[in-house]
């Protein structure tokens, strides 16, 4: 059994080492595509976490592959790692929006900086959905992916309608002064 319980991040890669084997590199490539916007995993966490899986006997390199990178592939103690860990109920999720922590203070600014950040970051989100739905096209066929993208643009649309709302809020609040 492993050494320690399995964290998300490591459970992460052995579900990615399900489809077969991968390098680090390939892990921190593939984690980014797929996870990248809901879940961030450094680089240095995963050749950490690859490190200790090693250890613990989920994970194994096999031949090395090309310029000297080192494949892992699942063992069977991985396999069963995994199967524990994604049979469990999920920790409860926890918001970290660095803007949510800048509107929070948000009267420390001038009243243009706060709109021209909010502005920027609408922008931003506008960009996100429309790249969501296009993936949604692409991954049709997959009911995992489309599961996934549904929760994203769901969450995008509703950051958009906090945003008109906020900038509502904000330009009464400016007319009250």
């Amino acid at each position: 059994m492993a050494e320690r319980p399995l964290n998300a991040t490591a459970a992460s890669l052995l579900g990615f080492l399900h489809e077969g084997s991968k390098t680090g590199w390939d892990l921190v490539v593939t984690a980014q595509e797929r996870i990248g916007k809901f879940w961030s995993i450094t680089t240095s966490q995963v050749y950490r976490e690859l490190a200790a899986m090693e250890r613990a006997g989920l994970i194994e390199a096999v031949e090395r592959g090309t310029r000297e990178r080192k494949p892992y592939t699942l063992t069977e103690e991985g396999r069963r790692a995994f199967a524990d860990w994604i049979e469990r109920d999920p920790a409860a999720e926890n918001i970290r929006y660095p803007l949510l922590l800048t509107v929070a203070f948000g009267a420390h600014l001038p009243p243009e900086r706060l709109a021209a950040m909010l502005n920027s970051h609408r922008t931003a989100h506008e960009h996100q959905l429309a790249e969501y739905e296009r993936e949604a096209e692409v991954h049709s066929s997959d009911q995992y992916a489309l599961a996934t993208l549904d929760f994203g643009i769901v969450y995008e649309r509703a950051v958009l309608e906090w945003f008109d709302r906020v900038g509502k809020r904000l330009a009464r609040s400016k007319r009250s002064r």
